[in-house]
């Protein structure tokens, strides 16, 4: 079921900075920020041979990243992210056996346009999962 590593994401204070960071000290190439309103962020991926780096910086009110950042406020590791297929019958699976998928349950659309969920990260040694359809 589970694919390839997606990404690996890390919440930051200052997107900015931090793009800035990856760009001018490791030599990365860094895309430009995007918006998601519907998940409270703003993104820049740092491009990596094999995947990429997800920076989010919270946006607007109630952002979900915004409780992160106020207990670790320089930032961290928020999440991995993993590719699966059909992302609805991994889901499901994964429900059947007892994992808890955040939010309603219904996938919405990623970073990528693509549908992503979220898994509790009780469910999976400590770490927040998300999965993306690939």
């Amino acid at each position: 079921m589970i694919g390839r590593l997606n990404h690996v994401a890390i919440v930051v204070p200052d997107l900015q900075a931090a793009a800035a960071t990856y760009r001018n000290a490791l030599g990365a190439t860094v895309s430009t920020p995007e918006i998601l309103p519907d998940h409270g962020v703003t993104v820049v991926f740092v491009e990596l041979p094999n995947t990429k780096i997800e920076l989010l910086e919270p946006y607007g009110e109630g952002s979900p990243v915004a409780k992160f950042l106020e207990g670790s406020p320089s930032g961290g590791m928020h999440h991995v992210c993993y590719e699966v297929d059909d992302i609805l019958a991994a889901r499901d699976k994964l429900v059947a056996e007892g994992a808890r998928v955040l939010g309603d349950g219904e996938p919405k659309n990623g970073a990528h346009n693509k549908p992503v969920l979220f898994l509790h990260p009780k469910d999976f040694c400590g770490t927040l999962v998300e999965l993306e359809q690939a």
